[in-house]
């Protein structure tokens, strides 16, 4: 993983009414649609945080929604499970959406969006447990990207795939570490 998104001209902010949503189109009509006529709704609902990655406090460049979720210790690895406690679910944090703008693609801007959903899901994890985020890809070159990124697909649900919270945490080392 590379940069930070402060590091390179981009501001990672809440979504909010003074962010341009009519003018994003990654591609993706479901997700185009979700943006400009959901999001902020969902958020209001707080039925999922949403996310923006912004060059001037306006534009949208990328997005991504965040929402608590549990997933059954069954359907995890047993790889995973032997290091968790026998509870019939886990907790986790679903990555819902993660969409980038087709005027900004092939610029990184996806990948500073998994790295700022990272960060929060591990500042968050300290004051409400996340052991896992869990993503649907919603096509083959999703599931490509998340792989890449070290997402694991579930055994029985190969387009649903999961990362655990313990390896973003060694991802960022110390500074991003709960408090002793």
């Amino acid at each position: 993983m590379k940069a930070d998104s402060d590091q390179i001209g981009y501001q990672s902010e809440h979504l909010a009414s003074k962010h341009d949503r009519t003018e994003f189109s990654c591609g993706i009509e479901v997700l185009d649609r979700y943006l400009r006529t959901q999001a902020l709704q969902d958020v209001e609902k707080r039925v999922a945080a949403a996310f923006v990655l912004t060059p001037d406090g306006k534009t949208v460049a990328g997005f991504y929604t965040l929402s608590a979720h549990t997933i059954s210790l069954g359907d995890l690895p047993s790889s995973v499970t032997k290091k968790l406690p026998r509870y019939p679910d886990v907790p986790g944090t679903l990555l819902g959406r993660l969409a980038v703008s087709q005027r900004f693609q092939g610029r990184g801007i996806g990948e500073l969006l998994l790295l700022d959903a990272f960060k929060r899901v591990l500042g968050a994890s300290r004051e409400i447990a996340s052991a896992v985020i869990v993503v649907d890809a919603k096509n083959g070159a999703a599931r490509e990207f998340y792989l890449h990124h070290q997402f694991i697909p579930l055994p029985l649900q190969p387009n649903r795939l999961f990362c655990p919270v313990a390896y973003i945490a060694r991802l960022f080392g110390p500074s991003v570490q709960p408090d002793k």
